[in-house]
């Protein structure tokens, strides 16, 4: 069973990296009086760069409370609370080879679509103060998850999330994920670009990646 653990929070922050000043809404907090899910965003949370974040397809962003464990052993120097990863929602159990990209979800007053797995920019780096820190992301395959937002409305800590409709494509985040930085077998990559839930920038990436036309 999936469970909020936490709902999270930022504001915008500067942050002097390699010699550069950096905006970012990654330094999020949890905040007990929950969130609410917007169609495009979480409201009022911090969204600075919306090539990248938020969105139809990346409006509310999750991350597995189970794999927080192995992240601190990585940096026993750091104190991961919830929210570390830039999620806003952490989430007990959330397992991205049992999430399938079209899933869609009852959690709290909203309604949710499992939409792509999350690629990291250098602001992971930025926040846990490491330069391989997006590497070790890689190499440890949990993704978290990116959700559409169908039906607005607020979530709060200990919320449940319902399974109310599979999608008909059996295809994980982690197996979209991996397809990424490890080319899959030319049926599978054809199967991932025609799926019409995954969201379009992720097909992008992986036209571009394998130089798919």
């Amino acid at each position: 069973m999936m469970i909020v653990t936490s709902t999270n929070i930022g504001i915008r922050k500067e942050i002097l990296w390699n010699n550069k000043l950096v905006s970012t809404g990654i330094f999020k907090n949890p905040t007990s009086e929950g969130i609410f899910l917007d169609k495009t965003d979480v409201r009022n949370d911090a969204v600075i760069d919306r090539k990248y974040h938020g969105g139809i397809d990346k409006a509310c962003y999750a991350f597995s409370e189970n794999n927080y464990s192995k992240w601190q052993e990585l940096y026993p120097e750091l104190t991961l609370n919830p929210g570390m990863f830039g999620e806003n929602l952490t989430i007990k159990e959330l397992k991205e080879s049992e999430l399938f990209i079209g899933d869609i979800f009852q959690i709290g007053e909203a309604i949710i679509q499992v939409s792509e797995p999350r690629q990291p920019c250098f602001k992971l780096n930025l926040r846990f103060n490491s330069n391989i820190a997006v590497k070790q992301f890689f190499n440890f395959g949990d993704s978290g998850v990116y959700f559409r937002v169908i039906k607005p409305g607020l979530v709060m800590p200990n919320d449940t999330l319902i399974l109310t409709e599979s999608s008909q494509f059996k295809h994980s985040i982690s197996a979209v994920f991996k397809a990424v930085y490890e080319k899959p077998n030319e049926l599978l990559l054809q199967e991932f670009i025609s799926n019409p839930q995954l969201s379009e920038s992720i097909k992008i990436d992986l036209k571009k990646k394998w130089q798919i036309s």
